[in-house]
C-alpha cells in the first residue's frame, strides 16, 4: 500500500557552492509513481568567508583538520537555518516533517572515491527533523559512481508518454537525462557532460576576487570572443568522448580548461575566456547529446544557474534540428529549486525502502537504497 502523503524537505547545495536551496514538498505515492507538489521554496546564500573557504579547499584538494571541521559545522549551521527559515514562512512545524533529504557540500568526487560535507546530528538538532543524508555512498559501495543520482526524480516528474525528453541541468557540472517517450526506469540515459558553470565561476573569481563569484547574466561572456584554439583543445579532452556511465566534478574540469591555456602560451582577456567557458559548456553538452542519445529528443528542458547565463543559454538554442529549448519553469517546476525537490523525493524513497538509483547509470552492480537516516531528536 502506498504511504500516506507526507511533507519532506530537500536540500541542496551544489558544486558552485553559492549557497542552499531548500524545497518544501508535498509527496505522495511511492518509488517511480511519486509525485511532488512544492509547497514552498527558500534560498540561503552562504556567507562569503565560507563560500571562499570552500572554494579554496576544492581548488586545493587538501586542507587542514580543523578547518575542515569549521566547513562541516558552518555547512550544517547554513542548512539548519535555511531550513528553519523556510518551515516558519510556510507554517509547517518540525513535527509536520517526515525528514529532509540533504545532498550536502561536494568538496571532491573522482568515482568511486566521493565528499559531501555535511553533518546531520547537527541539522537534526537544529531543526528537531529526521534528516536522511550521505546520498552517494551506498551507490558506491554497489560498485556504482554515486552519480548522477537525480533521474529518478527525474522520472518521476517529467517523464512523458509521447516526447522524447533530455532534461539538462546546468550547476558547476552539467548533466542530461534522457527520458525515451513512454520508457521505463531501466530505459533512460544520464551523464555529466562535462562542466557547467564551473569554468565561468573559477574565472570570474580569478578576475574579481571581491565580485559576485560568477558572471551575473553572462554580461562579460557577451562581451568577448571565442578562443577556438582552446575550445578544440578542450573538446579532445578523453572525458568527453568516454562512454557513459560517466561523472566528473569541478576541480577536474577546471584544471582541463588551465592545462589547455597553458598549452597555448598566450594570455587571453577575461572577456575572451569567459566567453571560451560559455561555449566549451554548449559544445560539450551538444557533443553529448549527438554521442550518446538515439533517437534525438524531442525538447529539451533545462534547470540550474546556468538558466540565468544568457550568452550560455543563446548559445545552447543554435541546437541543432531545431529542437526547442524550454526551462523547468515552463512545466511548473522552478529550475533553481529543481534538485532540492528531487533530493525531497529520494529522501521519501528511502524512508520507504525503495532503492533510487539507476545502474544503467551509475554503474552499480544492484539497485541500492540511497541515504543514510538519523532520527529525530
Amino acid at each position: 500500500m502506498p504511504p500516506s502523503p507526507r511533507l519532506m524537505i530537500g536540500a541542496m547545495s551544489g558544486s558552485s557552492a553559492d549557497g542552499v536551496d531548500v524545497a518544501l514538498v508535498r509527496v505522495e505515492g511511492r518509488g517511480t509513481g511519486m509525485t511532488a507538489a512544492l509547497l514552498g521554496r527558500h534560498n540561503r546564500p552562504y556567507d562569503p568567508i565560507l563560500r571562499d573557504a570552500i572554494c579554496d579547499l576544492r581548488a586545493r584538494g587538501s586542507g587542514t583538520l580543523p578547518r575542515i571541521a569549521w566547513i562541516v559545522r558552518e555547512v550544517s549551521i547554513f542548512h539548519a537555518a535555511a531550513i528553519n527559515e523556510l518551515m516558519l514562512s510556510a507554517g509547517a512545524p518540525a513535527s509536520q516533517i517526515a525528514a529532509i533529504a540533504a545532498h550536502g557540500q561536494t568538496v571532491f568526487h573522482d568515482p568511486p572515491d566521493t565528499m559531501q560535507l555535511l553533518d546531520p546530528a547537527l541539522v537534526a538538532a537544529e531543526t528537531g527533523c529526521p534528516v536522511v543524508s550521505d546520498f552517494r555512498r551506498a551507490d558506491c559501495a554497489a560498485g556504482g559512481q554515486g552519480a548522477p543520482l537525480v533521474p529518478f526524480a527525474d522520472y518521476c516528474l517529467f517523464r512523458h508518454p509521447e516526447r522524447n525528453r533530455v532534461l539538462l541541468n546546468i550547476g558547476g557540472i552539467a548533466n542530461l537525462t534522457y527520458l525515451p517517450r513512454g520508457g521505463g526506469l531501466d530505459k533512460l540515459i544520464a551523464l555529466d557532460t562535462g562542466p557547467g558553470n564551473c569554468i565561468s565561476d573559477d574565472l570570474a573569481r580569478a578576475h574579481d576576487p571581491s565580485g559576485p563569484g560568477w558572471d551575473e547574466g553572462g554580461k562579460f561572456a557577451a562581451r568577448g570572443a571565442a578562443i577556438h584554439p582552446l575550445v578544440n583543445l578542450m573538446l579532445s579532452g578523453n572525458y568527453f568522448a568516454q562512454p557513459p556511465p560517466k561523472s566528473t566534478d569541478g576541480p577536474a574540469m577546471i584544471k582541463l580548461f588551465s592545462d589547455c591555456l597553458i598549452g597555448l602560451g598566450r594570455r587571453y582577456s577575461p572577456d575572451d575566456l569567459l566567453r571560451t567557458a560559455c561555449v566549451v559548456t554548449a559544445e560539450t553538452i551538444v557533443q553529448a547529446i549527438r554521442r550518446f542519445v538515439s533517437p534525438f529528443p524531442d525538447e529539451i528542458i533545462v534547470s540550474g544557474g546556468g538558466v540565468r547565463n544568457a550568452t550560455l543559454m543563446s548559445l545552447l538554442r543554435q541546437l541543432p534540428h531545431g529542437v526547442p529549448l524550454l526551462t523547468t519553469d515552463e512545466l511548473g517546476v522552478p529550475g533553481q529549486f529543481k534538485e532540492a525537490i528531487a533530493f525531497a523525493l529520494l529522501g521519501a524513497a528511502t524512508l520507504d525502502g525503495e532503492p533510487a538509483n539507476v545502474p544503467s547509470t551509475t554503474g552499480a552492480r544492484r539497485p541500492v537504497v540511497l541515504g543514510s537516516i538519523t532520527p529525530r531528536p
